[in-house]
């Protein structure tokens, strides 16, 4: 016990000593380089680190404009003024004057939004610069629409944000599929898949054309010049324009650019009628 005791009083004796090495979590940041050694600029006897002598120097108005003197700040340094739309003067929650050892960085508190007034939570381009990639850029709607204040990944997108235009264009910021099935395939996603998933697509060809055995053929055999929403038959040697011309005039039909309003099923068709 005794020895216990001993050992305290010499911590207190080295603390009240050399309270620098002894107290101090690190050194000051450069700006405060001036009050080293003045620890009750800022520190409240057995209380810790106070905002209300932060403020002393810091004025709450001047925060992010001009220098504790009074001089301004650069605006090429300068992005927004936040300070003063903060629920409450809390420094010591986003601050430390201490640089500290670097083990100890990872556990400083990250800035919160909530410490924000709702209106200014809302301004995001106050104090975070707008990303330039093609989905943001054509984007008029604010970020808290996609992004959550605490984190900026995962973001809930909505295609309906987009203006018209621009929900066509998917290839703009997605990458197109290079399967067999899509590499044909230059646009028209929304024929096949929704804005709000992927998967599973809603296209069915059997509902359009059924493809058997004698049909199975490329993309490009029948949807010509990548169009997917135009398909011919003349790209097949057994259905020649000259031959079929005749054969439908006969029959009195003359629109033979949409095979597939009449001949829908290859297999129904071999077995003596039409679908």
């Amino acid at each position: 016990m005794a020895l216990i005791a001993s050992g305290a009083v010499v911590v207190i004796g080295l603390a009240v000593a050399y309270p620098g090495p002894m107290v101090s979590p690190g050194a000051l940041m450069r700006g405060h380089a001036e009050i080293e050694n003045d620890c009750f600029a800022c520190h409240a006897p057995w209380r810790g680190a106070a905002s209300q002598r932060c403020t002393r120097c810091h004025r709450v108005p001047d925060i992010g404009l001009r220098t504790t003197r009074g001089a301004p700040l650069a605006q090429r340094n300068l992005k927004v003024s936040f300070h003063q739309q903060l629920i409450e003067q809390d420094c010591v929650a986003c601050h430390s004057d201490h640089e500290g050892p670097k083990l100890t960085e990872r556990s400083r508190k990250p800035f919160s939004h909530a410490l924000l007034r709702p209106s200014a939570r809302q301004s995001c381009g106050g104090c975070h610069a707008a990303p330039s990639d093609q989905i943001h850029r054509d984007l008029t709607v604010g970020c808290a629409r996609c992004h959550p204040t605490d984190r900026w990944r995962p973001a809930q997108f909505d295609h309906a944000m987009l203006a018209q235009a621009e929900q066509q264009q998917c290839e703009a910021c997605h990458r197109p599929p290079a399967d067999d099935l899509h590499r044909p395939v230059k646009s028209y996603c929304q024929q096949c898949h929704s804005q709000k998933r992927w998967k599973p697509a809603t296209f069915d060809h059997a509902q359009r054309f059924v493809l058997d055995a004698d049909h199975n053929a490329p993309c490009a055999t029948c949807h010509t010049g990548d169009d997917i929403r135009r398909a011919s038959c003349y790209g097949c040697h057994a259905h020649q324009p000259e031959p079929i011309r005749v054969k439908h005039f006969e029959e009195g039909i003359r629109d033979l650019e949409h095979c597939a309003r009449c001949h829908r099923d290859p297999r129904a068709e071999a077995q003596g009628g039409d679908t």
